[in-house]
């Protein structure tokens, strides 16, 4: 069995049967973020290009007076880039990234509700059919009759760039 079809990470559900998320769009699709993490939802700001920078961290935003990374993590999973839009919103976030906490803005389409979700909704992303790295996401979790996506944020933010496809990345 290969690492794609794991367990649900228990680090994200620790002892709970139960996760607070706050939820929101990215291109179409419904992503959540453990709520505990979220430091403040922010109305789109100046942002300044940080030359050589990874793509999906290419600029940074001014949050009460620090300087902080602005993340798309759409162009992490490979999405197109897309304009900003009334609804558009930056979540600011509270991240350990080289074992330091990190506060990092990520840029979202709209941002929906603070909501539960059930443990024994979630799943560990598939191993094949998927359109993104699967390390790039902790599970999934059924709602209704809709999908919610949780991202690894960690993998995310420490992953090499993807130089080929999604797959090549998988086979070690």
């Amino acid at each position: 069995m290969n690492q794609i079809a794991r367990k649900l990470p228990e680090e994200l559900w620790g002892n709970s049967e139960e996760l607070e998320v706050l939820t929101f769009d990215i291109a179409g699709e419904m992503f959540a973020l453990e709520a505990v993490k979220v430091q403040e939802i922010l109305d789109l700001l100046p942002e300044t290009s940080v030359p050589g920078a990874k793509a999906f961290v290419a600029s940074v935003i001014n949050f009460r007076g620090k300087v902080i990374p602005l993340a798309d993590i759409r162009l992490a999973f490979g999405m197109e880039a897309t304009k900003p839009t009334i609804d558009s919103r930056i979540i600011v976030i509270k991240l350990d990234v080289d074992e330091e906490p990190t506060l990092v803005g990520i840029r979202t389409d709209k941002v929906h509700e603070v909501t539960t979700l059930v443990k024994s909704a979630g799943e560990p992303p598939p191993s094949v059919g998927m359109r993104w790295r699967p390390d790039f996401i902790d599970c999934l979790v059924k709602r209704g009759g809709e999908f919610i996506i949780i991202p690894n944020l960690y993998t995310i933010f420490s992953a090499k760039p993807d130089r080929g496809n999604a797959s090549s990345q998988q086979q070690n």
